[in-house]
């Protein structure tokens, strides 16, 4: 368990791969929580290619609440897991971030006060608007933030308008990276007249944020 604070303590899940290179801390979406077999297989698919994970619940979530933490709660459940991260693994750098409304908070805490030890972040579908809302107004805090970021998108992700969310990315310079899937949905589901299966992109994804991680290390 992860004590937040007083009133609060979640659950969470670390895998550790022999020679790991690094470690993801990985926040949840909104509507499932750590063991969701999307979150179960980016680990185990980490876990394959030497990145370990620490995987964690928001209080909501641990609750059995269907309704998502207010921000300032899930900001300090972020800075906890990160905490809790460089406790278990002290030896490994850490890269933070998560399933879209988990990948947001974690960008929330980043950029109100830098997560500590934490070398960049990983966007599994960053939600810019609700769907159908086209807004980059949940984007205004992305600027304050001073770390490279990863942002692994579907072309066809209802929360994000790549129209939207592609001149974002650029704007924040060099340090923010973009990695559009096509035909992929916002759960990273292909339909099966792209010609490839949920697996493939699923492997696509994790071996694209294993190479931005080791890339990262390089530049340290």
């Amino acid at each position: 368990m992860i004590a937040i604070d007083d009133a609060h303590s979640v659950s969470s899940l670390l895998l550790v791969p022999d020679e790991a290179a690094a470690c993801y801390v990985i926040a949840h979406g909104a509507g499932a929580g750590m063991t969701h077999p999307f979150m179960e297989a980016v680990a185990n698919g980490l876990f394959d290619r030497r990145i370990a994970s620490l995987r964690y619940q928001f209080p909501y979530m641990e609750q059995g609440s269907k309704r998502p933490d207010r921000p300032a709660l899930a900001h300090v459940t972020v800075r906890a897991a990160v905490d809790a991260a460089r406790r278990l693994v002290p030896a490994l750098p850490l890269f933070a971030g998560g399933k879209s409304f988990g990948g947001r908070m974690t960008s929330q805490a980043q950029a109100a006060a830098p997560l500590t030890g934490v070398r960049g972040l990983i966007f599994l579908g960053f939600p810019l608007h609700a769907a159908g809302k086209p807004s980059v107004e949940r984007a205004s805090h992305l600027a304050q933030i001073q770390i490279p970021m990863l942002f692994l998108q579907g072309s066809r992700d209802a929360l994000a308008d790549l129209s939207l969310l592609a001149p974002m990315v650029a704007g924040l310079g060099n340090a923010a990276t973009l990695l559009s899937i096509d035909d992929a949905d916002h759960s990273f589901h292909v339909p099966a007249r792209s010609g490839r299966n949920d697996a493939e992109i699923l492997a696509m994804v994790l071996d694209a944020m294993t190479d931005w991680v080791l890339e990262h290390l390089d530049k340290r």
